[in-house]
């Protein structure tokens, strides 16, 4: 039984060692049940100094209290409480990073054609360069950091050795704001004599290809590489290399290297002979913004698969199955005999005939072409016994089609064990557990788990094949889901800095970030003025808020105050000034309510609802069919209902970080807002004016509907569901609030029927026909076996929350952060018999588990020392407990017994 601190941390990420700047804030978790205000000690040895200790209060992203740290500080840490006798934790360790003043390196580019010259292969087509740096040693080596990065994607290796287990560092930021490095322990890669370093260096995010239609990113032309190796020699004396005018810049084996589009690797003896000869490195020929430490974990392969099935298509010809949807590449263990070329293309589905196809991932606009979907890597054996893994770009896949001919043109052959999937994502930490007495509950939670995985590639993105960019709407919807299964609070506050790196001057937030088209500086751009959205541009509101909330970090709330205050202040301005064009011809002069309305510039909407069918049984399209119509389409509801609850939300920001003037304005205009609402938008008998499950989710969840018009709003909610046949009928933006609020009105059995509905529009469809992660489309395979959009969009699993939250019944109480307070209130519902779960929050591991026996429902909890927890069971019978393990049991009340009889009908 633990008695001292545990589970010490800083909050930054590093790669086989945490790597921080110089003031790190620390974290820890204590097994005696103390106030979470409680005074510990702190203990640092620094540099194998002898150890000094400062006093702190608190335990959960302690201030830095010692002094600023000097760069490749390395610093060994303790903890005890401040009590007699209080058993001190196991030592933990970091090391500061290099700080931006102490980089002497020169960055280095490439020697290759100007982009846009006749010699530029182009976007999408360009090879990868091998920047090379010697350096002698004599002397015994005790210590070796390389400190690297990039403008571009870079690996690197010592002597031939890999460098750490990074993936596509240095990882996706808003590059002419935010660079980060990485650190790596290479001692025992070095040895006496001649060593050398190299850096092969690709397009990456920065310089390739970018979104559905493949533009080019905006942060720059030219690639660069900044490189340092420090070095202790056992003598006493200190080394640092760097890259400089003496490295040189060759062509890389990587012929074609693109995140995308995919890589081209060359093994030939041929590619040998060809190989243009070295040259020197260009010297700081490139403009970057000041080198730092990230706060988020590394991306890393995480997991290897092997096929379930490698089915032979033709001759030379086969299916890879992975029996996965994930983001990643295929690894070839074995290439063949000399001169064999593999082909190797990815995708999500197979068409009707069993072959791969990515037809649905192709993207079209008016007037233009479709442009064609393509993820492809291809290599070309050698003499050596080399493996492929291609390392310079990450694919969205299910399905591998691998083509494998010899040099004479033969069919190759090929071989199950030689072919792995390469699972490859940020390494989160998990911090849930769930399970339940319905298999297929346990499967939705585990697709929703994989969807948001391939998801988390650096940044939060849309999906990892079509766009695979950081849709600022997506990540609004299902951060509160995403604080659920993972720890993501350095993995999302290192996305906000991009969100805030892109925010244009106006206040505006971009509708994805990091924003490789780069709209601040485009406003001319159509898609400028499709910048702007309520549900997408409120993620600078939503999203630190629900880090304050999970992780009590207030300092996420500072760092972002500028940014949500100039983006609510951007659309208070919009909906004062301008008008929707069908209120204007229904009343020339406006209403005094009319001010507070967000009805006038462009918002995407509720997005992607389910689709109606016209009288052929064809589904459509209301973009595609009439893009116009859906662009001028009146969406002031949901604007104005997001334009309220970002306000409020600003308004209780304030009051915490003491900016009491502001709290009092913004909660001022938050009430307006939402009387304007009501006005425009809520009738007298508690139905909407746009009468959708969307209108009626939004508007109970954000507060707008009054006390005694819940009850009917959330009848007439009831009433759409089940004159839809009990499907579901929202789309992205509601989604994952529709079953709390059914559950919160009095309706679980509604939300229990929804999660079991097997036809289309549903989570069960999406099951029967074999999602292994949440499609973009409530029919993403039709009733032919057709896919359509993407087929890994995490929005629409944003409902599993409910798991938690309801069924499960574990949730945090109204006003609490970082998990000090808890509410226990199962929901059961949908026959269900048991559920069991668990969530590792800053204070500790909350465990709920309970069953139904007969006519009684038995609970367990365990509850972490500074936590409290309200228990509420079906009879109403209430328990406040403190740590510990907690079991009770409650006579199940009739409405829970008809609940699962309704369901079960």
């Amino acid at each position: 039984m633990r008695t001292a601190p545990y589970d010490l941390g800083v909050d930054y990420g590093g790669d086989g060692f945490t790597v921080t700047g110089a003031t790190p804030r620390l974290s820890w978790k204590d097994p005696q049940d103390r106030d979470i205000r409680f005074a510990y000690v702190v203990e640092a040895a620094i540099d194998g100094e002898d150890p000094v200790a400062a006093e702190t209060a608190g335990r959960r992203l302690v201030a830095w209290p010692f002094a600023a740290l000097r760069s490749g500080r390395r610093v060994r840490w303790r903890v005890r409480a401040a009590a007699p006798e209080a058993a001190w934790s196991a030592w933990a360790a970091f090391e500061a990073g290099l700080l931006e003043g102490d980089w002497t390196a020169a960055w280095i580019s490439p020697a290759e054609p100007t982009v846009g010259s006749d010699g530029d292969p182009g976007f999408g087509r360009r090879g990868a360069h091998l920047l090379s740096g010697g350096f002698t040693l004599t002397g015994e080596v005790v210590s070796a950091r390389l400190y690297s990065t990039a403008l571009g994607v870079y690996t690197a290796t010592v002597n031939g050795e890999r460098v750490g287990t990074t993936e596509l560092a240095p990882g996706s930021t808003s590059y002419d704001r935010t660079l980060y490095a990485q650190a790596a322990d290479v001692t025992t890669a070095l040895r006496a004599g001649e060593n050398r370093i190299e850096i092969e260096l690709s397009d990456g995010w920065y310089r390739g290809q970018v979104g559905a239609f493949r533009l080019p990113a905006g942060w720059g032309t030219e690639l660069a590489a900044r490189v340092e190796l420090h070095l202790e020699l056992a003598d006493g004396i200190r080394r640092v290399v760097v890259s400089d005018d003496s490295w040189t810049s060759a062509p890389s084996r990587m012929t074609r290297a693109d995140l995308m589009d995919g890589q081209t690797v060359d093994l030939s003896d041929a590619w040998e002979d060809a190989a243009a000869e070295a040259q020197p490195v260009r010297i700081d020929a490139v403009e970057a913004p000041p080198i730092d430490w990230s706060p988020a974990p590394p991306v890393r392969v995480v997991e290897s698969r092997e096929p379930q099935s490698l089915r032979p298509l033709a001759d030379g010809v086969w299916i890879a199955d992975f029996g996965q949807n994930a983001s990643g590449w295929v690894r070839l263990a074995d290439l063949g005999e000399p001169g064999t070329r593999t082909v190797i293309e990815y995708g999500e589905a197979l068409d009707r005939d069993g072959d791969l196809t990515t037809a649905h991932l192709d993207s079209e606009r008016p007037g233009e072409a479709p442009k064609r979907f393509v993820q492809r890597d291809e290599v070309i054996a050698g003499p050596a016994d080399d493996a492929f893994e291609p390392r310079h770009t990450v694919h969205g896949f299910r399905y591998a089609r691998i083509t494998r001919h010899t040099a004479s043109g033969a069919p190759g052959t090929m071989d199950a064990p030689s072919v792995t999937m390469q699972v490859v994502h940020s390494d989160l930490r998990r911090a849930n557990a769930f399970a339940c007495s319905d298999d297929d509950l346990n499967r939705l939670h585990e697709i929703v788990d994989w969807s948001f995985r391939g998801n988390a590639v650096d940044v939060p993105t849309d999906c990892p094949t079509r766009e695979r960019l950081a849709w600022t709407g997506d990540y609004q919807v299902f951060a509160p889901t995403a604080t659920r299964l993972y720890d993501v609070h350095g993995f999302s506050r290192k996305w906000l800095r991009s969100v805030r790196d892109d925010q244009l001057d106006d206040g505006r937030v971009a509708n994805f970030s990091p924003d490789g088209r780069r709209i601040k500086h485009h406003l001319d751009d159509q898609f400028a003025m499709m910048t702007g959205s309520s549900g997408w541009g409120d993620a600078i509101v939503a999203v630190p808020w629900e880090l304050y909330e999970s992780y009590g970090d207030e300092q996420v709330l500072a760092e972002n105050w500028d940014a949500m205050a100039r983006w609510v202040e951007w659309a208070l301005e919009k909906a004062r000034t301008s008008r929707h064009h069908a209120r204007v011809q229904a009343s020339p002069e406006p209403q005094q309510f009319e001010q507070y309305l967000w009805d006038g510039t462009f918002h995407w909407g509720e997005w992607t609802e389910p689709r109606e069918r016209d009288a052929d049984g064809r589904r459509i399209d209301p973009i595609k069919d009439n893009p116009m119509a859906w662009f001028m389409a009146d969406k002031g509801e949901v604007g104005t209902a997001y334009l309220h609850r970002s306000t409020a939300t600003l308004a209780r920001v304030a009051r915490i970080l003491g900016r009491d003037e502001d709290a009092s304005r913004y909660a001022e205009l938050a009430d307006r807002i939402a009387v304007a609402w009501r006005q425009a938008y809520l009738h007298a008998d508690g139905t909407t004016a746009t009468d959708t499950q969307a209108a009626y989710v939004r508007a109970l969840a954000f507060g707008l509907i009054p006390d005694e018009l819940r009850e009917r709003a959330a009848d007439r909610l009831v009433e759409l569901i089940r004159d839809a046949g009990t499907h579901v009928g929202t789309g992205f933006l509601a989604t994952g609030h529709l079953l709390p609020a059914l559950a919160e009105t009095g309706h679980a059995d509604v939300a229990y029927d929804l999660l079991a509905q097997r036809t289309a529009p549903s989570w069960g469809y999406m099951l029967d026909r074999g999602a292994t992660t949440i499609w973009e489309d409530w029919e993403g395979i039709d009733e032919h076996g057709d896919a359509h959009e993407s087929l890994n969009h995490y929005s629409k699993g944003a409902a599993i929350r409910f798991l938690h939250t309801h069924t499960l019944g574990l949730r945090q109480a109204e006003g609490s952060t970082g998990w000090e307070q808890v509410v226990i209130a199962p929901v059961p519902g949908g026959g269900l018999t048991w559920a069991r779960g668990s969530h590792d929050g800053p204070q500790g591991t909350i465990a709920v588990e309970w069953r139904i026996e007969g006519e009684r429902m038995r609970l367990r909890a365990e509850i972490p020392s500074g936590t409290t927890a309200l228990v509420v069971l079906p009879d109403g019978d209430e328990h406040r407990i403190g740590a510990g393990v907690f079991e009770t049991s409650a006579q199940l009340i009739e409405t829970f017994h008809a609940l699962n009889e309704r369901t079960n009908a």
